[in-house]
Order: structure tokens, then C-alpha cells, then sequence
């Protein structure tokens, strides 16, 4: 295969990606989140790898790019981004542990955690089970009066099942997921903006 065979393929892959995710799930994520604005709730935002990364550029989106002069904000916060605090928890507590006990500390009833994984805390690796951390915020923000949000990949994984509702890019290769899901954030905070300015 040579760069334009692979790169025909991958577009070709792409837009089988944007036919087959749920159009449904999309607009529900949306919702949530432009009624966490309305009530003035918190979002926070962690991922492992480089969906801590997305979930950093989603939480500076709501926060910034999001905003229309006039109106109140989003309060988007990322949980992956204050370093010595991640090392503080991984060190003492566990990986596990690092963005549970982040929640224990700041979340509130109404807040919103939402977490982004290529396999949704599906498989494992050398260190074991995949995501766990992941799965243990939303649980968390589940048993204290908040909602679940998720973002994945493959077949959506345990967040799937777990979360009040969950994005999947349904593809099994994580290059594709990782994309989709910045395409995905993109155009929820643009359309967010949208609404903020309509209301």
C-alpha cells in the first residue's frame, strides 16, 4: 500500500465512522451539557493517554471558546492539568484513585463528570485492567447527585453501560476514536455556543 492508497482508506474509514454514530447520543450529550450551564454546574473533564489531552482542549473549549459577551460561562475544568496534585494522588493513593479523590474534593450535587477512553475501561494492559480511574469518577459523580458523561470508542466499553450517556465512535482502531472525538467535542461546544446565544 502506498501514502495515497492509505490515505483514501483512512478517509473512506472516516466517513463510515460519521454514518454509523448515533445521532441521538450526540444530541442528548449536548443537552446535558447546556443544561449544566443553565444550572450553573461544574464539568469536569479526565482521560488517560491522549484522551487526557482531549479532555484538557474540551474543558479550555467550554471554558473559553464557548463563551458569548453577556452571558454567564461554563465552568470546565480539567482534572488531569494541575500535575503535582496528579502526583500527589498517583503516589500516595493509586492511579486508580487520582481522579476520584479530585472529585471527593470539589464536585457538587448537579456537577457533571465526564471522562474520554479509546476502549470505554474495556481490556488490560501491563498495569491491568484499563480506565478504572475513569470508571470510579463516574461512579462517583452517579452516587452523589450528578451525571455521568462519556466519550469512546470500539463498543463503548463499561462507560457505555455505566454513564447517563455516552458518545461512541464506533470503530475498533484508536488513531480513528482519538480524531472523532476532538471532531465530536468541536462541534458540541460550537453548537453550544450556538444555543447560549439563541437564549
Amino acid at each position: 500500500m502506498n501514502n495515497i492508497e492509505y490515505i483514501e482508506n483512512f478517509f473512506k474509514e472516516s466517513k463510515q465512522i460519521l454514518d454509523n454514530i448515533d445521532k441521538n447520543d450526540v444530541e442528548k450529550f449536548i443537552t446535558i451539557l447546556f443544561d449544566a450551564w443553565k444550572n450553573d454546574s461544574q464539568i469536569f473533564i479526565f482521560g488517560n493517554g491522549g484522551s487526557a489531552s482531549t479532555a484538557t482542549h474540551f474543558a479550555a473549549d467550554l471554558s473559553k471558546t464557548a463563551i458569548v459577551k453577556g452571558k454567564k460561562r461554563f465552568k470546565g475544568i480539567s482534572l488531569f492539568d494541575n500535575v503535582p496534585l496528579v502526583s500527589a494522588w498517583i503516589n500516595d493513593e493509586g492511579w486508580e484513585n487520582v481522579y476520584l479523590g479530585q472529585l471527593q474534593n470539589f464536585f457538587q450535587k448537579g456537577d457533571i463528570a465526564m471522562a474520554i477512553s479509546v476502549h470505554g475501561g474495556s481490556g488490560e494492559g501491563n498495569a491491568g485492567e484499563w480506565s478504572q480511574n475513569l470508571l470510579k469518577g463516574l461512579q462517583y459523580a452517579k452516587d452523589n447527585g450528578g451525571k455521568a458523561l462519556g466519550m469512546s470508542g470500539f463498543d463503548g466499553g463499561a462507560m457505555k453501560k455505566m454513564a447517563d450517556c455516552c458518545i461512541v465512535v464506533p470503530f475498533d482502531a484508536t488513531p480513528h476514536v482519538e480524531a472523532f472525538h476532538v471532531v465530536l467535542h468541536h462541534m458540541i461546544v460550537f453548537r453550544l455556543k450556538q444555543m447560549i446565544k439563541d437564549e
